[in-house]
């Protein structure tokens, strides 16, 4: 197994979050969007999660993977819940790197005293839904048949996961 590193993303990371991410534009259901992006995606992603972790994963001085959190909505009374993103490319699935990335966005996230984290994911997209039902995840919202990418139609399946201490009453 190669050696890795995650890092905060940097201004030269740029390009190569965007060909993580457009790989998954042309190849699955995990990013929704049908055309490539460009290089403003990144500052659009740096921008949402302005104070939160936006980090990579580096092997061989080459982004292979990147995660960010952010707040789930902007109105303060949303504090406590944070929206995660990640994609790795399919060549470093199952390495374990993905569940690193999810750990160290989660325990920043407890550290804020986040105790909600969310995440949107394709219904087409089994491997990331069995990725957050193995890391704790459940379903808590699906919005059916709202999308189509590659002339299939597909839900948008909400997860959730509590962690830290809950502040319900």
């Amino acid at each position: 197994m190669a050696e890795h590193t995650i890092r905060e993303a940097r201004d030269s990371d740029k390009r190569q979050i965007v060909d993580v991410f457009d790989y998954h534009v042309k190849n699955s259901f995990a990013a929704y969007p049908e055309t490539e992006v460009g290089l403003g995606f990144v500052d659009a992603l740096r921008n949402m999660s302005k104070g939160f972790p936006f980090l990579v994963i580096e092997v061989d001085q080459r982004v292979v993977g990147f995660g960010l959190m952010r707040r789930y909505h902007n109105y303060e009374t949303f504090k406590r819940t944070g929206l995660l993103t990640y994609f790795l490319l399919p060549e470093y699935t199952g390495l374990g790197w993905g569940s690193e990335l999810l750990e160290m966005l989660t325990q920043e996230a407890v550290a804020r005293g986040m105790d909600n984290l969310l995440a949107s994911i394709s219904s087409r997209n089994e491997q990331s839904l069995a990725f957050h039902r193995k890391h704790g995840f459940v379903e808590c919202g699906r919005l059916r048949d709202v999308g189509v990418k590659f002339g299939k139609s597909f839900d948008v399946v909400w997860m959730q996961k509590r962690v830290g201490e809950s502040r319900s009453s």
